[in-house]
């Protein structure tokens, strides 16, 4: 633990409000030395630091056992009832999504936020099928198995699960601003971590390592080369993946996989050409206007 170093403080965000009983136990055990807040990713610049250096930034981007099997919070498609996702500070429920959205628009949701090979033909059935009544867990998980064949590897709903989840607590926009600010915040020579567990989270991060490490990129829109300057080095080319002793024990990091890099330099306007990247994503993360 981070906290077995006497002379470390760790400041804690988590948009789940129910994560606030054990910060509170590691608060009493480390006076002045933990502090929690209940705050999304894209908030770590709404802290007081109070000119603390912060020499390393950890993104831990899964959900525990506890949370996935909460039925209140309905992130599993082995749950019954209305289908909800919200992990807190939420403008909107996964049945708002489903109940409310138009075929197209669901259909780009299952696709690029869980690469669903057969978005549009759930997303139609959908359309049709609340013509009929509201749509819930099990109803949604009905209408996937009828438009798929059985997959073998993976619970065939488990795609669009995804996709609805990272839909409804914007994460995308949270990984992205949360990068983006985390980089400005963390001190030169600074550590920022990040443990991600699906592809796109994935893609996004090694980018935006790659972006901010690369020299002598030369832009195309002026007359003579202009040399961008590197704010990261990236600690490992590919990610750290969990050993076999871990999955053996912890089944779900089988998934994980950790980059790193080192912070070399101030820089502020480094985020452009990332925003550029995934406007794509963050317009479909916008579709939620419509709700």
């Amino acid at each position: 633990s981070i906290l077995n170093f006497s002379k470390t403080k760790v400041i804690a965000l988590d948009r789940d409000i129910d994560c606030k009983r054990v910060a509170e136990n590691l608060e009493r055990k480390n006076k002045k030395r933990f502090t929690f807040y209940n705050k999304k990713f894209g908030d770590i610049d709404q802290i007081n630091y109070e000119d603390l250096k912060v020499k390393g930034i950890i993104f831990d981007l899964g959900y525990s056992y506890t949370q996935i099997k909460d039925p209140k919070k309905g992130l599993s498609f082995e749950n019954s009832g209305l289908l909800n996702m919200r992990m807190g500070i939420n403008e909107f429920t996964a049945s708002d999504v489903v109940n409310k959205l138009e075929q197209k628009d669901l259909e780009l949701i299952f696709k690029f936020f869980g690469d669903e090979e057969k978005s549009k033909i759930i997303s139609k059935k959908i359309v049709l099928e609340r013509t009929r009544g509201l749509i819930d867990t099990q109803k949604l998980v009905k209408i996937i198995n009828s438009s798929k064949k059985n997959n073998k590897k993976i619970h065939n709903a488990t795609k669009v699960f995804q996709a609805l989840r990272i839909f409804v607590n914007k994460e995308i926009s949270e990984l992205i601003y949360g990068l983006i600010k985390s980089v400005k915040i963390l001190d030169v020579n600074g550590l920022i971590v990040v443990v991600s567990f699906h592809s796109l989270e994935d893609k996004i991060i090694k980018y935006f390592f790659k972006s901010l490490s690369e020299q002598n990129k030369i832009s195309r829109y002026y007359p003579e080369p202009v040399k961008e300057k590197k704010v990261l080095k990236i600690g490992t080319k590919k990610p750290i993946l969990p050993s076999k002793n871990e999955i053996a024990i912890n089944k779900p990091s089988r998934s994980a996989k950790l980059r790193y890099a080192i912070k070399i330099r101030n820089e502020k306007d480094f985020e452009k050409n990332f925003l550029k990247k995934f406007e794509n994503l963050l317009e479909i993360e916008r579709l939620s206007r419509k709700i």
